[in-house]
């Protein structure tokens, strides 16, 4: 099942699926793209300012469940095209700072997941890669352009041809996640941080969330990002948050924000 808590302005989406590896079929994603709907409703009345995506178990998500996929009828572009893809983008557009907590097996729809994802700390012993050499399959949910983009051409296809996975120590020196620490350390320490970025102004974060996204997507060089961080904080200086975040500097006090 999907699980979904809103408390302290904080949304946690759980998968608890642990017997599977939190393997995700049909029902399992819709479960998923339910519980984004609801907390970006509640992000849209001000009551989740943060999400923590994380899964139960032995592992974050081992990707599609196909215990019960019959090949020869399978229809994989109506499971990746029509659903996975529509969330992963509805992940993505969460107006909101999002984190997860990664653990565990990492793969195919799990690695989407993460990266559709703002923030990523996984545990050293997570594991990353394509095993789908023994399935005759290839890697999916954008696993292609990441590796790519992060580990070139070459060791993205090593990985790919010999179904090697790699560690979540090794991932974050590479350049494909933010931290990576100990498993016992991973959800608490990932907790303390979104708690603190749910103080934080919102309305800011989205910027950046979304100045990041055009310069990933549309290689923007660094006068043109330089033209929408103008038009972006000359939209924010008109927001209570921005005269709030001023004033608290001037009277060396904390802020507290609201937006």
């Amino acid at each position: 099942m999907i699980e979904l808590s809103i408390a302290n302005g904080i949304a946690e989406i759980v998968l608890n699926y642990p017997d599977k590896l939190n393997s995700l079929n049909e029902d399992a994603l819709a479960q998923l793209d339910k519980a984004y709907d609801d907390a970006a409703a509640a992000a849209s009345r001000g009551e989740v300012r943060a999400l923590l995506l994380r899964g139960e178990g032995r592992a974050f998500c081992a990707g599609r469940d196909i215990s019960g996929v019959t090949p020869e009828t399978d229809d994989a572009q109506a499971y990746l095209g029509g659903l996975v893809e529509p969330l992963l983008k509805k992940m993505a557009a969460f107006p909101a700072p999002t984190f997860a907590a990664a653990h565990g097996a990492c793969l195919g729809v799990g690695l989407g997941l993460l990266l559709a994802t703002d923030v990523v700390y996984v545990a050293d012993n997570a594991k990353f890669g394509s095993p789908f050499a023994k399935l005759g399959a290839t890697l999916d949910s954008g696993g292609h352009w990441y590796f790519t983009e992060r580990l070139g051409m070459h060791r993205t296809l090593d990985l790919i041809y010999t179904a090697d996975l790699i560690s979540g120590a090794e991932a974050v020196e590479q350049g494909m996640f933010s931290r990576a620490m100990p498993a016992d350390s991973l959800l608490p320490v990932t907790r303390e941080i979104v708690q603190r970025v749910a103080l934080g102004a919102t309305s800011a974060f989205n910027a950046s969330k979304e100045l990041v996204a055009h310069i990933r997507d549309q290689r923007l060089g660094l006068w043109a990002s330089m033209a929408e961080e103008n038009t972006e904080q000359a939209r924010l200086c008109k927001t209570d948050d921005y005269a709030e975040g001023f004033r608290a500097f001037q009277e060396k006090r904390a802020p507290v924000f609201k937006g």
